[in-house]
């Protein structure tokens, strides 16, 4: 297992894949190494679920780490396609958060989920003397809809063009210029460039608008192990070959000036709000336009091919081998921040 962030494949399929409790016929898809999400069979229609913990970094202001929070977990289930339209959540809220703070990050999410149609159904809400910030709680995402309106995880296939939207770590960027912008020591001009990347943190709409303009074969948004982990895990799910054009991999602004200060790669950095989108080639100026209608940064970065013989699939940027990150490198960025801080 990685020291931080997410497992591995060799975790999970070791360790997780073989306990998964009782075998259900109604478990139309299951749990498996770099899926978002889950489908479970009710009455012939599909119930698309994903859990994910809750953050709320109070440096981020609590309004916008609310919307940052709940776009996440929103996420996992609209690239399925299907809207979320139901949530459950549990905050274990640390000592220190005041009622009038946790009033703010309430009525944020609720005002966010009635914009978005999603129904809180359940949860639980207390406070514990162990928990701090920013990891205060998890939640499950729900959404319903029927089988074939899924956009399966593994679902690319030979041919089809892969978008991506926003850029590579516009998440970790955007939050490291936000939390620590004097230990950045970078002008003034570079922090306010990097600090505005966390507008574009958010990418549930963008996932629906993708899917409604289709035909959108998969969809993998950027979160842990940034692009190439992406990349790499839809590529593996589908048994095929992603071959990109790192030229037209859009970089937004701030971004490579910070990555290249704390010597990090911005491929294997978290992205959330950017989404690696595979389409059907009949469809890609529709999927492009619609993005775009939204003021999206949406680019063509590449295509599917069939893998060669005795290749499960895998990733070639300008013709050489992209490997999964096994740790996203904004981890240990954040922790010499923060020593630096102190």
């Amino acid at each position: 297992m990685s020291d931080l962030g997410k497992i591995d494949r060799q975790f999970f399929e070791s360790r997780i894949a073989p306990n998964l409790g009782a075998e259900r016929d109604d478990v139309a898809l299951g749990p498996s190494h770099g899926v978002d999400f889950g489908v479970i069979d009710v009455g012939g229609r599909a119930l698309v679920t994903a859990t994910d913990p809750v953050s709320i970094p109070p440096a981020l202001g609590l309004e916008r780490a609310a919307r940052f929070a709940l776009d996440l977990i929103l996420a996992d289930v609209a690239v399925s396609g299907i809207p979320p339209s139901h949530l459950s959540i549990c905050f274990t809220l640390p000592e220190a958060m005041s009622d009038e703070a946790f009033g703010t990050v309430w009525e944020t999410i609720h005002e966010e989920c009635a914009d978005l149609g999603v129904a809180v159904v359940t949860g639980h809400t207390a406070r514990y003397s162990d928990p701090s910030h920013p990891w205060i709680g998890a939640a499950t995402a729900m959404g319903v809809g029927d089988h074939a309106a899924i956009v399966r995880p593994d679902g690319a296939r030979e041919g089809d063009r892969l978008l991506l939207t926003t850029g590579p770590a516009v998440e970790s960027v955007g939050l490291l210029s936000t939390l620590f912008p004097e230990e950045l020591e970078l002008p003034d001009g570079v922090i306010t460039d990097a600090q505005e990347r966390l507008e574009e943190v958010h990418c549930v709409r963008d996932a629906l608008t993708a899917a409604a303009a289709g035909p959108v074969r998969a969809m993998h948004d950027v979160t842990e192990g940034g692009l190439a982990g992406a990349l790499n895990e839809m590529a593996t799910g589908a048994g095929a070959r992603f071959e990109i054009d790192r030229a037209a991999v859009p970089i937004r602004p701030g971004v490579a000036e910070v990555c290249a200060h704390l010597e990090i790669d911005p491929w294997a950095a978290t992205s959330c709000g950017s989404l690696v989108i595979a389409v059907d080639p009949a469809g890609v100026d529709a999927v492009r336009e619609a993005l775009e209608d939204r003021g999206t940064v949406v680019a063509d970065i590449g295509r599917v091919e069939a893998s060669s013989d005795g290749d499960e699939g895998g990733v070639l940027a300008d013709g050489e081998r992209l490997e999964h990150p096994r740790v996203d490198p904004s981890w240990d960025a954040y922790a010499k921040l923060a020593d630096r801080r102190t």
